[in-house]
């Protein structure tokens, strides 16, 4: 990456410059953040030590919690640092460092979600040949397929971003270093850039996109052709939930990214955000989880489990 800049370091200028509302979005964000770190790090546990949760679906589970971790803590310290003690410079190295792992991450998301996709297509769909379809190779070249395609994406990106010259404001009118944000601030030819993103982010998100609508529209098709009513509700309330957090991440993403970064809305952007880098983390356990059966009853048994440790041990 060669460094045609003149700028050291870049100052977030954050949600708002409102002083009333820094300590109560601090406070805000804070408990998303703890939610999302409990709600995210107990899953990944809670599958790790539960042998009934070691199936495919919980394998992509808690891949996709430790990546909602991650790229959550990415962003939000330093979101949450800027509005209590005012910490709003960011180096530039550490910059591109944050804007790598959440596009790197945001990107291994995308692609878990399709794999989790047809992971459901093949449960539902084809159950006699699902433990055939979906071996423990086939699930590790997902997972794997996912990080590398997220980091060699990121890396294209960050090239692209900060071969770019910054000789004029270092203001970034955004609460991390996104790469519109970042990218407006350049005082050379962007539009090679941005075609790039435009181009890449696209391809990225349909392409998953297409095969989660794919995946469901087969299993939607196997549901209406169910006799059981509990099986059709039950598979039906899966699916919506799963197609609400779908909903919410390729919405804003799609918005984000799939057009010039002259159309862009700063404060629009900087709301739509919010969701993907806090929100999302968070309801993420919920949604895919904390309805489901087994993953209450590993929960119980692992409660259970430290009761009785404790009541031997005093």
């Amino acid at each position: 990456m060669k460094n045609n800049t003149e700028v050291t370091e870049f100052v977030l200028l954050g949600l708002t410059n409102t002083p009333e509302l820094q300590i109560p979005l601090f406070i805000i964000f804070t408990l998303i953040y703890l939610v999302s770190v409990v709600g995210n790090l107990g899953m990944i546990l809670l599958i790790v030590m539960d042998f009934h949760l070691h199936t495919p679906m919980y394998f992509f589970l808690s891949n996709l919690s430790l990546v909602d971790f991650c790229y959550s803590t990415a962003v939000t310290p330093k979101v949450m640092a800027g509005l209590l003690i005012g910490d709003k410079i960011i180096s530039y190295n550490a910059c591109a460092a944050q804007m790598f792992f959440f596009v790197a991450l945001a990107t291994v998301e995308n692609f878990l979600l399709a794999s989790m996709a047809y992971d459901r297509f093949a449960a539902v769909c084809k159950p006699l040949h699902y433990t055939t379809t979906m071996t423990t190779s086939v699930c590790a070249c997902l997972a794997i397929g996912s990080y590398i395609y997220g980091f060699m994406n990121a890396s294209v990106h960050i090239r692209d971003t900060f071969s770019l010259s910054f000789c004029m404001s270092n203001m970034v009118h955004h609460f991390f270093c996104d790469i519109p944000a970042v990218m407006s601030l350049s005082c050379s030819d962007r539009h090679v850039s941005e075609l790039i993103l435009v181009v890449v982010a696209s391809f990225n998100i349909f392409f998953a996109l297409l095969v989660i609508l794919i995946s469901y529209m087969f299993i939607f098709i196997t549901i209406l052709k169910m006799h059981s009513a509990e099986g059709y509700h039950k598979a039906l309330s899966t699916c919506a939930s799963h197609l609400t957090t779908v909903a919410i991440f390729y919405g804003t993403a799609i918005f984000m990214y799939s057009q010039p970064s002259s159309s862009h809305s700063m404060d629009t952007d900087k709301i739509a955000s919010v969701f993907y880098t806090m929100v999302i983390p968070m309801l993420n356990p919920l949604v895919y989880s904390l309805r489901n059966k087994e993953v209450k009853n590993a929960f119980k048994k692992l409660v259970d489990k430290v009761n009785f440790s404790l009541g031997f041990a005093f």
